[in-house]
């Protein structure tokens, strides 16, 4: 009601457009409103065959759920609920962790600061759109933690964050507030700007592979000269001294913690000598790469990858869809998980979000991984990844209930999820989901009937502006983001 008042006392009913926004407005206030009745109940799902990813899977099993926490999971005839428990039967269905994704772009205002080659000052948090439809949509997906990154048109992006997609919450309760700190860094073809050639604007500087390294390099340089000036000034502060500060950088601040181990490099990469490049580099810093990201040719040089002791998050099966991603093979999860590698798989789509067990799957076709094994590259591994799996990522005693309850066995493709909640919350429910779309449309339409009656005003117009180049992901990656291409031969 709130909303709907401030609206009209502003004027701002005179398009059906914002009418039909109203309406969607009702889709998060259903949940929302639902979300919050449930915060305190006692939830029992039961008689459901339960895929832990972390110790096998339990036929004909429940889970107890108390305080949005798994409170017991094993045969049903084992755990109980209390008096006043809510019961879900699940007879006959599956249920998994909430899906995460190491990789994502969803729910982001911007996604890239490409004006410098590095930008480390910059953060994802700052620009989150908590009413991005595409929470919803990966909700329906059994997606419950994304991993919101920078782009890749820098060598050296912004700040990371991890989010719960809490539809309908505001994003002070998304934001994992004890996750660790996250930058990305990028190589290759995007960071050197292949295919970033306007007329008449100069070319940034890096324009090679090797400019890359060296952009790297000097910033690690840099960040260590600004840690070693205030390592210093405080040296001199505990001798009694009264030293002028050092001027305070936002930008160095952020590579100082990364030099000190505070934040997490995951950087996009694709051809091997890159990977190895950084992780030699990295090396001569005393630091590692905490995750390589897309590494697509993570497969030639997986024995160097295990010995740095850095994880790789996939695309599963993309392939040739610009030159450095020509030697991908689908085979890359299983060889790489062969050798010891923490492996996970990404969207780094909106699209692909909406389906992911589905991309697990396919691994179990390509390497041979077992049924647990492919679960866990889009539940487990990708919570380790962001050291969160203390938390998320497995059915285990203690760990927050984001689970995902389907109709099938999930790596089917005529299953879908029934239910998804977060936290012993449930986010999506897709037979409440089915009976408000009739209540919803009706709204909709009603608003555009009361619009079309409504006496108009004259709105003041001005002359439109010429277009500024802008780059979007697809044109700095070369691959879809979960939307067509424009003119783009199919």
């Amino acid at each position: 009601m709130k909303i709907m008042k401030i609206m009209k006392t502003r004027n701002r009913w005179q398009t059906p457009y914002l009418a039909a926004l109203v309406a969607a407005f009702g889709l998060v206030a259903v949940f929302s409103i639902a979300a919050s009745a449930q915060q305190s109940e006692e939830i029992l799902i039961r008689n459901a065959t339960i895929l832990t990813a972390s110790h096998g899977t339990i036929e004909n099993g429940s889970i107890l759920i108390r305080n949005g926490r798994i409170a017991a999971v094993g045969k049903a005839a084992e755990v109980k609920g209390s008096a006043g428990t809510k019961v879900i039967d699940a007879t006959g269905m599956f249920v998994t962790p909430g899906f995460v994704d190491s990789h994502s772009h969803t729910a982001l205002d911007s996604i890239n600061e490409g004006s410098l080659s590095v930008t480390a000052m910059v953060r994802m948090r700052d620009v989150i759109n908590d009413t991005d439809i595409n929470i919803y949509r990966q909700l329906a997906g059994g997606m419950t933690t994304i991993h919101q990154l920078h782009g890749s048109a820098n060598a050296i992006g912004g700040q990371n964050s991890i989010i719960k997609l809490k539809w309908g919450r505001p994003v002070e309760e998304m934001i994992v507030s004890d996750a660790p700190r996250t930058i990305k860094f990028a190589l290759g073809e995007n960071p050197k700007r292949s295919n970033a050639n306007f007329p008449g604007v100069a070319r940034r500087f890096p324009a090679t592979r090797m400019g890359v390294e060296e952009t790297i390099r000097e910033a690690f340089t840099q960040g260590r000269e600004y840690m070693q000036a205030w390592d210093n000034y405080e040296a001199a502060r505990k001798r009694g001294e009264n030293p002028l500060p050092p001027r305070r950088d936002l930008k160095l601040e952020a590579m100082a913690d990364v030099l000190r181990g505070k934040i997490d490099i995951h950087s996009h990469c694709y051809r091997a000598d890159e990977i190895v490049m950084l992780l030699r580099l990295c090396e001569e810093f005393g630091i590692r790469v905490h995750t390589l990201q897309h590494v697509l040719e993570g497969y030639k040089v997986a024995p160097e990858i295990a010995r740095h002791g850095a994880s790789a998050s996939i695309l599963p099966d993309w392939w040739a869809y610009k030159m450095e991603a020509y030697d991908a093979i689908p085979f890359n999860a299983a060889v790489m998980t062969r050798r010891g590698i923490v492996v996970s798989i990404h969207s780094d789509s909106n699209e692909h979000a909406r389906r992911f067990y589905q991309e697990a799957a396919k691994m179990m076709k390509y390497g041979d991984l077992t049924e647990e094994e492919a679960l866990r590259l889009v539940t487990l591994n990708p919570a380790v990844q962001l050291r969160l799996d203390k938390r998320i990522g497995s059915i285990d005693i203690g760990k927050d209930a984001d689970l995902v309850i389907f109709n099938g066995h999930p790596f089917s493709v005529y299953s879908r999820p029934e239910m998804t909640m977060i936290e012993g919350t449930i986010y999506f429910d897709r037979k409440q989901d089915l009976a408000s779309r009739e209540k919803l449309a009706k709204e909709k339409k009603d608003l555009i009937e009361r619009e079309k009656k409504a006496p108009t005003q004259a709105q003041p117009t001005q002359p439109g502006r010429p277009p500024v180049p802008t780059l979007s992901e697809d044109d700095l990656d070369g691959h879809l983001h979960g939307y067509p291409r424009q003119n783009q031969k199919q």
